[in-house]
């Protein structure tokens, strides 16, 4: 019967309290293209909401009061949907984004004169509500786990789930803490030479059993190419690579729970023994 070993091994941790989480991208006049600081901007609230298990996240856009009004609510709903895009392509839920809508013009309030090009440059936006389910929950690494599973008495067909092996969010390479722990597992397989295994690499938060854009390339193959990663850093190691092979499995088996841990890689033994 084949086994599945859980190794919890590495934890997050986040203060963040269960109300609201709000974040705001300005646009230039007339335009639904992200700036490019605003993108950078972006992608670290990202980050920082990573470990938030999220109830649902809405999205809605708008413009400032020039133009007519059938004109901003189509860029409106456009800076709306553009920001909506960025979400699936870093692997957040589409599921979860229960509203994603234009709301057209925000009139324009002046105390002065002077402010009209400020204010306007405020209402010219995307707001992002992130509502959380409960603050994140922290975990522990279990140093003596991970090795007793990875020398212990392995079979053909078991699979080691390497769980909470942090990726940076739509990309294939690890947070420099993961690197810690995956300098372990190679430590580990370089002494046990005689196990072979084949790396699969997940992903979460996609429609059906599509795979995601890595944020690096742009190519819709992020399960594969986090795969490629684990390879390429255990067989610079000194893991040998006649011992390895690594597929993408996209996401064609969500583990079920928050959707956060599919983004996982587990090793497949197909061999033990010289």
């Amino acid at each position: 019967m084949k086994k599945l070993f859980f190794l919890a091994f590495f934890g997050f941790q986040v203060v963040i309290s269960q109300t609201e989480i709000k974040h705001i991208v300005y646009f230039e006049t007339d335009k639904y293209s992200i700036p490019e600081t605003e993108m950078h901007r972006l992608l670290l609230f990202l980050d920082d909401i990573e470990s938030v298990d999220i109830h649902k996240i809405s999205i809605y856009g708008f413009c400032d009061d020039r133009g007519s009004h059938s004109y901003n609510m189509v860029l409106s709903q456009n800076r709306a949907n553009v920001i909506k895009e960025v979400l699936t392509n870093n692997e957040f839920d589409e599921s979860l984004i229960t509203n994603t809508d234009g709301k057209g013009e925000l009139l324009l309030r002046i105390i002065k004169e002077n402010e009209v090009k400020r204010i306007r440059g405020l209402n010219r936006k995307v707001e992002i509500i992130v509502s959380p389910v409960f603050p994140a929950r922290k975990n522990n690494f279990d140093s003596k786990k991970l090795e007793t599973i990875l020398s212990g008495d392995l079979k053909v067909g078991d699979k080691i789930l390497l769980e909470n092996l942090l990726f940076e969010r739509g990309y294939s390479y690890l947070i420099p803490e993961s690197k810690v722990i995956l300098s372990k597992i190679a430590s580990i397989l370089v002494k046990r030479s005689d196990v072979y295994f084949t790396i699969e690499g997940h992903v979460c938060c996609t429609s059906g059993e599509r795979d995601a854009i890595d944020g690096k390339t742009k190519k819709r193959n992020l399960s594969y190419a986090r795969a490629k990663y684990i390879y390429d850093y255990l067989a610079s190691k000194g893991v040998s690579r006649h011992r390895m092979k690594y597929i993408g499995m996209k996401r064609k088996f969500p583990l079920g729970g928050p959707q956060r841990l599919d983004r996982r890689v587990e090793f497949l033994v197909t061999k033990v023994g010289h």
